[in-house]
């Protein structure tokens, strides 16, 4: 990327839950990327009560239809988490899990989080023609925690303007 190319040159953004109460499970989105070799997924929510934990999963699909879907196994997630604002976190801490497609931390419902998943689209299945995403929030429980996912698709196979940029909604 050159230093005076615009960073939407180089990436879409596209919403995978909107932002609302996480107290039933929200599913999110499909997007397709066959035209975008990574993909930033990104949880973020607000402070909740002690035990309503969000989980994050991530699922690959053959088609935005997502008829056909299996699990998206990731190892490793970046997180910034505080009981008041993320603005005091300052920088990323890396987490390393076993290998699975969903993630929560015990400890998150009472504090604002962002959530990172970095997914190489190298890394679904395309042997068996799965290029779309899905990542989805389970229910919390009962208390009151707001939350939205959003997706950073970059490293365009095409490079382009803002405004032409590949659809990442479309098959």
């Amino acid at each position: 990327m050159g230093p005076n190319q615009s960073l939407l040159s180089y990436m879409q953004i596209a919403e995978g839950v909107l932002p609302q109460v996480l107290t039933t499970a929200r599913t999110g989105r499909a997007i397709s990327l066959k035209n975008y070799r990574r993909c930033l997924v990104v949880l973020y929510k607000g402070v909740g009560t002690a035990g309503d934990d969000p989980t994050i999963t991530l699922l690959q699909g053959t088609d935005i239809a997502f008829g056909t879907n299996k699990a998206l196994n990731f190892t490793v997630i970046h997180v910034k988490m505080d009981l008041t604002k993320l603005s005091d976190v300052g920088q990323w801490t890396k987490v390393t899990q076993a290998a699975g497609n969903t993630y929560t931390d015990a400890t998150s419902a009472e504090q604002a989080a962002l959530w990172a998943i970095d997914v190489k689209a190298e890394d679904l299945d395309i042997a068996n023609n799965y290029d779309c995403i899905r990542a989805s929030i389970s229910d919390v429980g009962t208390n009151a925690q707001y939350g939205c996912i959003l997706y950073f698709p970059y490293d365009p196979i095409i490079q382009a303007q803002p405004s032409d940029m590949a659809s990442v909604v479309a098959d």
